[in-house]
């Protein structure tokens, strides 16, 4: 009986110390070529959160790799992803974000990837509703955090001192980090001058280095076995199309998919806060987005970007202005973030496509924040004259 309750147990440990074992060379040449392709529209957050697929994709000058957060979900035939399907323009778009991607998420992963980013043009599309006053909060932090990029940060050598101890200081607060004593020893001798921190840090960092060894060989089999390429439907209707048919076009299936609303919302959406909506007039009042934590967390992108040498085109986003209207949040309290966001980028010597004109303009949005059908058109015009330019 012992023998037969035993034997999976040392199977299990077995299989489990074989596929440590297995060099990373190896299962490197088991990688199938097409993953990365796959993965340009899998948004999987395995693949945001690791290492090896993004590198491969930033060392190809076919990719060019599209930041952001929810928005890039929205998928649908004016998308940078459909749209420069049917219409090439020499690279394909490679969607790097889900919902809850802020600042310091993106941070990590640039920090991740500074060799690669050198020259690379990308995109990188802010969201408003990241810039509360508080900033990044624990319910969109944690599950973006990756600990292989924690873990990588604290053995990152290249970026510059400074830089590295804010973003430490910053992501400390975290439950990740709190959780992880190991690492959190590591973020706090960064930030210390007491022997006592930086002995503790000493006595870990091999332990830590072993572990993070690990992380980087699941991200591997990651690559290898964790392939969920969407399914999407070649949609042919933006196909050699004129910008001014496009927008037509984007404007008609808005009237099509949005008439249930005064807010010009799909009507999807909006019969999911249909209840909650009476609830939500005047909620807002007094709100801005002008001053926010995330201002600074955005600082150590930009700074970080600068040090790698990438080539940004930062694009702005608006709010529905309808509905921020109906919940009372102030004109001005917009109108604030979307100077402010505009002059910390240019400061940088950074171009951006700045579309906050646009919100009160119809379908330029799906809902109450999200690109839409006519927003995608102008994206996919900003992406296009930014990657031709020299």
């Amino acid at each position: 009986m012992k023998k037969i309750l035993f034997s999976p147990i040392i199977m299990a440990f077995f299989t489990f110390f074989m596929l440590i074992m297995i060099p990373n060379s190896w299962i490197e040449r088991l990688i199938p070529k097409q993953r990365v392709s796959q993965a340009a529209t899998e948004l999987n957050p395995l693949m945001f959160q690791g290492k090896y697929i993004q590198s491969k994709m930033l060392q190809d000058h076919r990719y060019l790799p599209i930041y952001g957060s929810s928005e890039l979900s929205r998928l649908d035939e004016f998308h940078p992803s459909n749209y420069f399907k049917e219409n090439k323009a020499g690279f394909t778009p490679f969607l790097i974000g889900r919902g809850g991607s802020i600042s310091l998420i993106h941070f990590l992963n640039f920090a991740e990837h500074t060799d690669e980013l050198k020259g690379k043009k990308l995109v990188f599309i802010l969201s408003p509703q990241w810039f509360q006053p508080q900033g990044a909060d624990e319910p969109h932090f944690v599950p973006n955090y990756s600990m292989l990029q924690g873990y990588d940060l604290a053995f990152n050598h290249k970026i510059d001192p400074k830089v590295k101890k804010m973003a430490m200081r910053r992501i400390l607060h975290f439950a990740p980090l709190k959780d992880d004593r190991m690492l959190a020893t590591l973020y706090k001798a960064e930030n210390s001058n007491n022997p006592w921190d930086k002995g503790k840090a000493a006595l870990v960092r091999p332990f830590a280095y072993a572990y993070r060894s690990a992380l980087g060989k699941k991200d591997l089999y990651y690559a290898l076995f964790g392939a969920s390429p969407r399914k999407r439907e070649i949609n042919p209707v933006v196909r050699h199309k004129s910008w001014a048919q496009l927008r037509h076009e984007a404007n008609q299936m808005g009237q099509r998919e949005s008439t249930n609303n005064p807010f010009l919302i799909i009507n999807s959406k909006y019969n999911k806060i249909k209840k909650r909506v009476p609830s939500m007039r005047n909620y807002n009042r007094g709100v801005s987005y002008g001053h926010s934590v995330e201002y600074y967390d955005f600082q150590l992108v930009l700074d970080l970007l600068k040090e790698s040498g990438a080539k940004p085109l930062f694009i702005s986003i608006p709010v529905n202005g309808r509905w921020y209207d109906y919940t009372g949040f102030p004109k001005s309290g917009r109108t604030a973030y979307y100077k402010r966001i505009k002059h910390q980028i240019e400061a940088e010597g950074y171009p951006v496509a700045d579309f906050s004109n646009h919100e009160y303009d119809p379908y330029f949005l799906k809902d109450t924040m999200h690109v839409g059908w006519k927003g995608w058109v102008y994206v996919d015009k900003a992406i296009k004259d930014f990657y031709n330019e020299r």
